[in-house]
Parts: C-alpha cells; sequence; structure tokens
C-alpha cells in the first residue's frame, strides 16, 4: 500500500541520516593537496606548509568568500574555549547580580584606575609593549597609556555608575480588554569582543555588564600586556570586591590571531564585536556569519569632507584642521573640492592640514598629500617638488611631499603617525563628491561645508553614511556623540544596519521579553 511505501521509505532515508552523520569523523592530520570542501560545489587545496604545521587537535577553517584556509592550533582553541565557558558560566548567575552590584563595579574599576600605585604599574608594563611594538615597525598612536587614556577610561567607567539598565525595564505595555502585554527588556547574554592594541577599550566594553550580560576579550599582540596588568591589578578585584563572579569578564591569554577566530566562530556567543584594520575585520565577519553569530563590525575607516562652491573658506581650513588632530577612524582622510573655486578652495585645505600638522606650535607644519590623478594642476608647481621629513611607524623617511593616487585608491586609509595624511580630489558639484563617496569610500563619515541648506539636503539624501554632518569629522565617537562610551563604530560598507545607529555602546547590548499579564481567566481566541 501507500502507506506501507511511505514507511519504508522513511526508513530508508533515516537509516541513511544516521549514515552521514555517523561518517563525520575527527580530523587528525592533514596531507598538502588534501582538499576542503567550500560552498557545497567548490574546494580549497591544503598546502604543504600547513599540512607540515597541523597537529592532532587542531582546527582548519575556510573563509568562504575568499577561499582563505586559517589555521586554528588546538592550545589557541583551548584557551579561548576556556574564556568563553566562564563567561557562560557567569551569565548564568548575572540573574541573581542586583544593578546595585554591577553599579559599584564600575565604581570600584574606576577607582583603581584612579590609584596611582595601581596605574604606575598599568605604564610600567605599557611602556614594555609600546617598545616591543616600535621595535616591529608597529603603530603606537592608540597604544600608549598616557594620562588622557586614563582619564578617559575612568569617565568611561563612572557613565554607568548610576546608568540606567534595560534590564528588566518595561519598554512598551500594550492594554487590551481583559490582559495586557509588557515588552521587557532582558540581557542578551556573552559578547565576545576583537579589539586591536588598545588597551583602553578593556574598560570601554566592560559597559556591557550594565544590562547584565557578560564579557569575553582578545586583545591584539601590542596591548596585550598591558590588559593583563589592567585585568590583575584593578578589573578583577572590582570584580570579586562588588560580588559578581569571576567569569562576567574574562580575557583570553593568547596573543595570537586564531584565539580571535575561534572566539567569533564560538555559537555561545550573543554578539561578536569586531574592531581593527579593514582585512582582519572582514575576516571576523564572515566567520562570525558562517557560525551564525550576529556580528558587528568596526573595520576600515577614513573620513570624506566636501568644499562645495557655496562653501565659507574660512570654515572649510578650520573643518580640515579640527578632523587631522590625530590618526583615529574619524579622522579626515579624503577632501573633494567644487571645481568652480578651486583655486579659493584648495588653498584653505593646504592651510587647515598645515595648522594641524603644527598642534599649536610654531614647527614646519608638514603634511602628506594624495591628490587625484588629473588634478596635479591645481597646486602650487613649488609643492609638488618640495621634499619633506614624513614620520612613520618605523621612523623618518624624506618623502615627496605630493603623490599622485589614481581615482579608484581614493577609497585607502591612511594610517599615519606624526605626519597627518590625506587624499585631494577636484570634482563638479555635490552630486559628484557624493557618488566618489558611495563608490570608492568605506561609507562611514561624510561632511558638508556649504553655506547652501538646500545643497545640505541634496546631499544628505545622496550620500550613504550613517555619520553626516557640516563641520569636522571626529564627531564622529560614542563618547563625544551621547556621552557614553562606544564597543565600536559601524560604516556602511557591508550594508546599513538593522534597527540602529552607528554607535554601538553599552547599554544598546539587550533583547526583549514578552510578558503577557491575564485577569480575566476566561480568556480566549
Amino acid at each position: 500500500s501507500r502507506s506501507c511505501a511511505q514507511d519504508q521509505w522513511r526508513s530508508v532515508l533515516s537509516a541513511s541520516l544516521r549514515a552521514v552523520m555517523a561518517s563525520i569523523l575527527q580530523l587528525e592530520t592533514l596531507s598538502a593537496g588534501d582538499k576542503i570542501l567550500v560552498g557545497g560545489d567548490r574546494f580549497v587545496q591544503i598546502s604543504s606548509d600547513l599540512a607540515s604545521r597541523f597537529q592532532k587537535g587542531d582546527a582548519v577553517q575556510v573563509v568562504e568568500s575568499t577561499g582563505e584556509l586559517l589555521h586554528l592550533p588546538a592550545k589557541d582553541r583551548k584557551a579561548t574555549a576556556d574564556a568563553v565557558g566562564r563567561a557562560h558560566a557567569a551569565f548564568a548567575q548575572m540573574n541573581s547580580v542586583s544593578d546595585e552590584q554591577i553599579g559599584s563595579f564600575f565604581e570600584k574599576f574606576s577607582a583603581k584606575l584612579e590609584d596611582d600605585a595601581v596605574w604606575a604599574e598599568v605604564v610600567k608594563t605599557n611602556e614594555d609593549d609600546v617598545k616591543a611594538a616600535k621595535a616591529k615597525g608597529r603603530s603606537t598612536t592608540r597604544l600608549v597609556a598616557n594620562e588622557k587614556m586614563r582619564r578617559d577610561m575612568i569617565d568611561g567607567l563612572r557613565v554607568w555608575i548610576g546608568a540606567k539598565s534595560k534590564r528588566g525595564s518595561i519598554i512598551e505595555t500594550v492594554e487590551h480588554t481583559g490582559w495586557k502585554v509588557d515588552l521587557v527588556g532582558a540581557a542578551l547574554g556573552i559578547v565576545g569582543f576583537v579589539f586591536e592594541g588598545r588597551p583602553n577599550v578593556l574598560a570601554d566594553a566592560t559597559g556591557v555588564l550594565r544590562g547584565g550580560n557578560t564579557v569575553v576579550f582578545r586583545i591584539g599582540s601590542d596591548a596585550l600586556g598591558t590588559a593583563r596588568t589592567i585585568m590583575a591589578k584593578a578589573l578583577e578585584p572590582s570584580l570579586v570586591a562588588a560580588g559578581l563572579p569571576s567569569g562576567a569578564v574574562s580575557l583570553i591569554d593568547s596573543a595570537a590571531h586564531a584565539s580571535g577566530w575561534a572566539l567569533v566562530s564560538d555559537r555561545r556567543l550573543a554578539l561578536a564585536v569586531a574592531r581593527g584594520s579593514g582585512p582582519a575585520v572582514a575576516t571576523l565577519g564572515a566567520l562570525a556569519k558562517q557560525a551564525g553569530v550576529p556580528a558587528s563590525l568596526h573595520g576600515t575607516g577614513g573620513a570624506w569632507l566636501y568644499g562645495s562652491s557655496k562653501a565659507n573658506v574660512e570654515n572649510l581650513a578650520a573643518a580640515v584642521e579640527c578632523s587631522l588632530d590625530r590618526k583615529v577612524c574619524n579622522t579626515l582622510n579624503v577632501v573633494c573640492v567644487s571645481r568652480q573655486r578651486a583655486a579659493e578652495l584648495i588653498p584653505a585645505v593646504l592651510a587647515g592640514a598645515e595648522k594641524a600638522a603644527r598642534q599649536g606650535g610654531d614647527g614646519p607644519g608638514v603634511f602628506k598629500l594624495h591628490v587625484a590623478s588629473g588634478d596635479e594642476g591645481y597646486l602650487p608647481e613649488e609643492l609638488q617638488q618640495r621634499k619633506v621629513m614624513v614620520t612613520r611607524a618605523d621612523g623618518d623617511h624624506e618623502e615627496q611631499q605630493v603623490e599622485t593616487l589614481p581615482e579608484d585608491k581614493l577609497g585607502r586609509e591612511w594610517e599615519w603617525e606624526g605626519t597627518p595624511e590625506l587624499s585631494l580630489k577636484v570634482v563638479d558639484d555635490e552630486d559628484h563628491a557624493a557618488d566618489l563617496f558611495n563608490k570608492y569610500s568605506p561609507q562611514f563619515v561624510a561632511c558638508l561645508i556649504s553655506e547652501d541648506s538646500a545643497e545640505h539636503e541634496r546631499f544628505y539624501s545622496r550620500v550613504n553614511a550613517p555619520f553626516v554632518g557640516n563641520g569636522f569629522t571626529r564627531f564622529a565617537d560614542g563618547q563625544y556623540l551621547l556621552d557614553r562610551p562606544e564597543l565600536g563604530l559601524s560604516n556602511w560598507e557591508g550594508g546599513r544596519l538593522f534597527g540602529r545607529g552607528g554607535v554601538l555602546s553599552g547599554d544598546s547590548v539587550f533583547t526583549v521579553r514578552t510578558r503577557v499579564w491575564q485577569t480575566d481567566p476566561m480568556l480566549k481566541r
């Protein structure tokens, strides 16, 4: 009968599925030329180098979007799994931790950082980190634990002491006859952070504790020593003193990139946050996506500024100057100026860059300029011939002050040290500037200098950016904008963000539960 045939088919299918499941075996060895399946219809091959390094307990992951093969040694996988395990156990205990206890943690942590004896130990370790980074030719502009970083960390922590938590708060109530619905904020879970070599992010990201979440960090090798000292001397003692579970903040004690890859691939995470260089963050985001872990990515930076034909020259010069005070993600990277007034606007751009390079002093005001191919004629010949000393991560170098840049390279982010560096492009109008931004930029920060309100509206509607302004570009910062520490800034390079802005902060990491209160016992549908 038909029913009998169906039963037989189900039995065959069930047996087949069991056979497939049984055939999944542990990978213990690799050989050169082995094929790893990608996306169901492609494969990549194992190199002899990877095969020789692979050992029992290791893992191999493929970044499906690029075909890149990643080697995850067993020790790094274990260090990551253990850290996530501690955070997982701590999250189960956070329900019994009061908001007052969480506030006490932030108060005690900030007090520890204010303690000169504690900070002296942090600085001592940090000096070793900076020395090692310089020896490798690495940038140290955001690595140095100076007094400004200390104060910013303390001020950021103090924001959370008395801040209201969405945990347990009623976001909305919908009344019905005989019953009502409360939408209630709740903790999201474990948040995994992969950060570059910046010690201050260790304090910033603890903001997610305010909502009852727990945290796992993987921090760049350049800042790992400093992070260890902050954990041991300030953060962990504050957790204990406030009565929070010790695993509520866990640091992965590994300098290997593999620990970051393992972290964002751990399905126990409720959210993965990655900050760093564009390619590295893209890899982390791809791995999180493959694992089904929601991710907030904070990679390629570099802000754009357009000086229109209706710009105030002094305002343009000021915007350039104030956007080049230091190199961070929202630093000015590309300036576009109107062709109609290029003769007036370009000198303003150069003056602003020169003033920024002086940093309030009487120095030479050296900056580096990359002019788009075809626009060289707008610059003074003397400037194009000039050679200057440019400070790079590995020391000072004599270079041409002006170099040409193909238009399709306008998206390149200049990672400068002591010498401000930017690109210049002459455009027809605001539409041309917006189109170049949308095509080549990381779609992050776009500012327009213009005295015409209609031009601002047209630019705003056309440019695809989460941050848009009418002055300097450095406004794009969570602490500066919203008076609360940021976990990262998102661009729209990978698409617009669902249901949130470009600033990720500690109080934006939550979920919503639905709670029904029924007063009519005979309620039915």
